[in-house]
């Protein structure tokens, strides 16, 4: 893993700010899985992970506004947060009111209104078309959203650890406008990441699945270059695409899959790097595809024109062998389509190769952390309840909601 710069806590939390009786504005990230066709929230996961800093925000005696998002436009699980404001008042066992505005004259009569230690949930920010947008903090503080938020409330508080690679309106701007802070789970997360970055021990393991190809190819590109990765171990769509890059006849129905994505500009990175750091970067030897609904597996030579939605048996045992002599581990994205009977064989053999490791381990949030969750694995270091923050972190990028928070000590002294 890269060695970091600024890996101190050098930012408020909330045990700065004297809370009671003020208006703070706390940003979490509580998107969670819906069903497509009902459009019933699935799984309260982030929305447990963030109650205890609401908790702890309403037991101080704050005025809890809370600005949250739902996937994105274009999304079939783009909806309103009724749903998560009904699933936080059971988790925390107290009213959250919730309106379905999140600036307008609705959303800031029912601020105004609030008492001591009550919550009120405001609309899906990303139903303003702004928040979509990634620009510096000075131009986001600009938004109707920060300028109609900002008069209403005392503190804001940034707890969206896995939007912390964002740099929207509502994530960065009101660190201009406000005296800021990191809630609890910001705070849990950078703690356990830089401790990671800081105590790097050989040899260090990068296993890197999922669809989120973009992502491991940025990882992969710098923990190679800084020699600090001894071995990345690819799975899930990640590996498919490494496969095309070797030259391996993946077939025409996974060649066109990736296509579809938009993906082939990362078979070329990914052949380049493969000549580029040789034995390094390890692929499948074999591979499970879904032929009539089951799984049937295939050395690489001998691919059918089937989709591929998971690591083989061999590559398993080979990829466990590596994990268990690593003393750094850091994983991201599935093995395979673990949702589908049959194909979640990869994701649970190499989370439990990686929970029996005695190295320091970490998992990426998104997918993955929910199937060790699901599994209630004891032995992972630390499980990130971000996937893309923690990537980002990991491979030496800054992350502008933690740079923000930093600026914002010194620009708001309390």
């Amino acid at each position: 893993m890269p060695k970091t710069k600024n890996m101190s806590l050098d930012f408020y939390t909330m045990d700065n700010f004297h809370l009671e009786d003020k208006t703070v504005l706390v940003r979490v990230d509580i998107n969670s899985p819906v069903d497509p066709n009902s459009g019933i929230l699935l799984d309260d996961t982030r929305i447990r992970l963030h109650s205890k800093t609401i908790a702890d925000l309403s037991d101080r005696g704050a005025r809890t506004v809370i600005l949250a998002h739902q996937s994105r436009p274009g999304k079939k699980d783009f909806t309103t947060l009724e749903q998560h404001a009904e699933s936080l008042s059971n988790i925390l066992e107290k009213q959250v009111k919730y309106v379905d505005d999140i600036f307008g004259s609705n959303a800031r009569q029912a601020v105004s209104g609030m008492k001591k230690g009550e919550i009120l949930l405001l609309e899906n920010v990303r139903f303003y078309s702004e928040e979509i947008l990634n620009r510096e903090a000075k131009l986001q503080s600009e938004t109707h959203l920060v300028q109609k938020l900002s008069p209403l409330a005392d503190y804001f508080i940034n707890d969206a650890f896995a939007a912390a690679h964002r740099s929207q309106p509502s994530l960065v701007g009101f660190t201009v406008t406000l005296p800021s802070g990191a809630g609890r789970v910001m705070e849990q997360e950078l703690r356990a990441l830089y401790t990671a970055l800081s105590n790097v021990k050989k040899p260090c393991v990068y296993v890197l699945g999922g669809v989120k190809v973009d992502d491991s190819i940025m990882v992969m590109e710098n923990v190679l270059r800084n020699e600090s990765a001894d071995y990345i171990l690819t799975t899930g769509l990640v590996a498919n695409i490494f496969l095309w890059g070797a030259d391996v006849k993946i077939r025409k129905y996974n060649r066109n899959f990736i296509k579809n994505k938009d993906y082939c500009e990362y078979v070329k990175k990914a052949k380049k790097l493969l000549k580029q750091f040789k034995g390094k970067i390890i692929i499948p030897k074999d591979v499970a595809v879904c032929i009539d609904n089951k799984r049937v597996e295939f050395p690489v030579k001998k691919i059918p024109n089937q989709p591929i939605f998971d690591i083989g048996t061999g590559t398993i045992k080979e990829y466990a062998k590596i994990i268990r002599e690593a003393r750094t581990l850091f994983a991201n994205g599935p093995a395979g389509v673990f949702e589908k009977e049959g194909f979640s064989t990869g994701t649970e053999d190499i989370l439990n190769a990686i929970s029996s490791s005695q190295g320091f381990s970490i998992i990426g949030g998104g997918h993955l952390a929910a199937a060790a969750n699901r599994m209630g694995l004891t032995g992972i270091s630390h499980i990130s309840s971000g996937g893309g923050a923690s990537i980002n972190l990991l491979a030496g990028e800054k992350l502008p909601v933690v740079e923000v928070l930093r600026q914002a000590k010194f620009q708001h002294r309390i």
